[in-house]
């Protein structure tokens, strides 16, 4: 038994065929951290010329990244086209009898197998393959050369034209390795799956082992340019009595293009690799999609108290067409202590080139918890009734060349009062609506709304779901809408300076529909979703900071509201409620202290600790794949890494 395994909890994941199974912690494996190497270069230089400025940008980037998680896992099969076709431990290696004798012990049946010398087929995390490791290096780099300057008349301009590249490939690391290759060490009994506590393997094994690695073998590559071009002038256009009215017109040209390697590596040595994630279904060679923009805007002093503003901009995008969105907002000042603000807008967002032309992916759904929608009414796993069994069809994932855009409104009205200089208090309301979202619908929208999607289940000839379709859609509506807190004082005290702040936020509404023909689905505040942000009710980020001299420490409250847990399979259909289960998910807090010391000219030292009381993540009976995300803990909310110590300097060179 390794670290972290355990038997496998067939009733509460209501899957009976795996009671004799064993379960690992994949998560404990991953590196949350990952190490990473970042050069940046960053040179500016302005000339002036008259009243006119040039500027001159480049800025280069190069980062170098390496990511780590579980170890493989290795199952015998029975399929011809699976590297481990009859993979089996053989009665010549060395842990044979021990596995035997315990196998007949429980299974007194498999007696005639042990006198015949019968291999055993198995599942094994490969401990000693190490993690799995992904190595990425990428390279940004971006051009500018922008003027500006006075045009006559109050009015002024900018010009510019820049150019920005981005280029990455991704390569195989240590615990990867060719599957054939690396089934032959296991099946002559040199590599040992048995191994017992205190037990290693032999130095002939691991050199047996190194010798399979596929360390070094490119994953994909892309690369991505963006070349633009922008104008702006500004200035007044007439006066009215509060006022100049002041106008502002522009343009944006622009041309994106991008171009992904999925077959940096022949399809032939991809194939021999196993488990590695090779993209070569969503190899495309470079695509393009020019954008040309137009906008305007007109700042109008109604009254000495009272500004609008009126905004407008036309988008054509190429293979999208045109739109034209809209924003007003305005300020009010009835008294020096009181500002009413308010504004709505519109929006427009088109796929990205992954999103509209990466091919289709298949991948196989290792999960427990899924039932055929059309079979079992209750959508719950409960193998004591028909047709509620647990399924594993494939997954399809991938682009869909017709999409369209994402439209939105938006509006926000709040206000300010400052009836003095040592306090201040800001509400502001806001409201967001998304139609045609473009998303990839969840495993548990589609079952949950199967009869709207019936063509996204895919059956074999038999009638057997077999694939689910989740592929990129145009989907539905959602509304978000909530407040903002903003509230913040100072004072004087012992001949320093203090300052309190605290910026909040309270979701008042999150619902969202699959079509906007079907009803508006629960509230989506305090539970738990698989994708997207949580709709937490309430969180805030209130600091204290207190200054005297050259010295100053600040203490930060980070606060995040509790929420309904995700469900288990077997909690779900009423088998079995562990006895320290919790349906809801605690409230998360978490504090951070700081000093800084100005005392030196142009330097600046910052000494902190992140999480000072070493909070741990609030426990989730939800456990999210084998990269580590969400092992027991919520990677949207909570942070795992505890406590843990900061140092910044930071000098001014001018």
């Amino acid at each position: 038994m390794i670290d972290g395994q355990a038997a496998y909890d067939e009733v509460l994941w209501a899957t009976p065929a795996a009671k004799y199974g064993c379960a690992w912690d994949t998560g404990r494996a991953a590196v949350l951290q990952q190490p990473v190497t970042n050069t940046n270069l960053v040179a500016k230089g302005t000339f002036k010329i008259g009243e006119h400025q040039v500027t001159a940008e480049l800025i280069s980037a190069k980062s170098e990244s390496a990511k780590s998680f579980s170890p493989n896992q290795i199952s015998s099969s029975t399929s011809t086209a699976s590297p481990f076709f009859n993979l089996a431990y053989p009665s010549t290696g060395t842990s044979y009898k021990y596995v035997m004798d315990k196998l007949v012990g429980a299974f007194p049946t498999l007696a005639a197998n042990q006198a015949a010398g019968a291999p055993i087929a198995f599942r094994w995390r490969c401990m000693p393959c190490g993690n799995r490791e992904i190595e990425t290096t990428s390279s940004t780099s971006r051009a500018l050369l922008a003027a500006d300057g006075p045009l006559g008349g109050g009015w002024d301009y900018r010009v510019g034209l820049s150019t920005a590249v981005s280029d990455s490939s991704s390569l195989l690391g240590n615990g990867y390795f060719f599957g054939k290759e690396f089934a032959a060490t296991l099946n002559s009994g040199l590599l040992n799956p048995f191994l017992l506590p205190g037990e290693s393997q032999t130095p002939q094994a691991l050199a047996a082992l190194a010798a399979t690695s596929a360390k070094g073998v490119t994953l994909y590559g892309g690369k991505s340019t963006l070349q633009q071009a922008d104008a702006t002038a500004s200035g007044p256009i007439f006066k009215l009595p509060a006022g100049d009215v002041m106008a502002a017109v522009g343009m944006d040209v622009r041309t994106e293009r991008f171009a992904f390697n999925g077959n940096a590596t022949d399809l032939a040595t991809q194939a021999r690799v196993f488990n590695a994630p090779f993209d070569s279904v969503n190899n495309l060679d470079t695509v393009q999609r020019d954008v040309k923009a137009i906008y305007s805007e007109l700042l109008i002093p109604v009254t000495k108290n009272l500004e609008t503003t009126l905004a407008l901009r036309r988008d054509d995008y190429s293979g999208f067409g045109t739109t034209t969105n809209p924003k007003v907002s305005f300020r009010f000042t009835p008294v020096s202590t009181f500002l009413a603000r308010g504004a709505y807008s519109t929006g427009f967002r088109v796929p990205t080139f992954a999103q509209q032309l990466f091919g289709v992916t298949e991948s196989p759904y290792t999960g427990k918890d899924l039932v055929d929608p059309f079979k079992c009414a209750t959508l719950l796993v409960d193998p004591s009734k028909p047709g509620c069994e647990s399924i594993t069809p494939n997954t399809l994932f991938g682009g869909k060349s017709t999409l369209g855009p994402e439209t939105s409104k938006q509006w926000t009205l709040g206000f300010v009062w400052e009836p003095m200089s040592s306090f201040s208090a800001g509400v502001d309301f806001w409201n967001i609506r998304k139609a045609d979202t473009i998303q990839s619908l969840t495993l548990t929208t589609l079952l949950a709304n199967a009869a709207l999607f019936p063509a996204n289940f895919i059956r074999d000839a038999g009638g057997n779901l077999v694939q689910i379709d989740q592929r990129w859609v145009n989907a539905g509506e959602s509304i978000t809408s909530g407040v903002d807190i903003n509230l913040r004082a100072n004072g004087r005290i012992a001949d320093g300076k203090w300052n309190a702040v605290l910026d909040g936020s309270y979701l008042l509404e999150k619902k969202s529909r699959i079509l906007t023909s079907a009803p508006w689905g629960d509230s989506e505040i305090g539970v738990f979703s698989r994708t997207g942000d949580l709709g937490l009710r309430w969180k805030h980020t209130l600091t204290g900071s207190y200054q005297k001299g050259d010295w100053t420490t600040t203490i930060t409250q980070i606060y995040r509201a509790g929420y309904k847990d995700a469900v288990l399979p077997g909690v779900a259909n009423g088998s079995v409620v562990p006895s320290d289960w919790k349906s809801d998910v605690d409230a998360y807090t978490t504090y951070n202290a700081s000093v800084t010391y100005t005392g030196i000219k142009n330097l600046g030292l910052t000494v902190g600790i992140k999480n000072l009381f070493d909070q741990n993540p609030p426990f989730t009976a939800v456990y999210d794949t084998n990269t580590g995300a969400g092992s027991s803990w919520e990677p949207r909310v909570a942070d795992p890494r505890g406590r843990s110590l900061t140092v910044l300097a930071s000098y001014k060179f001018f």
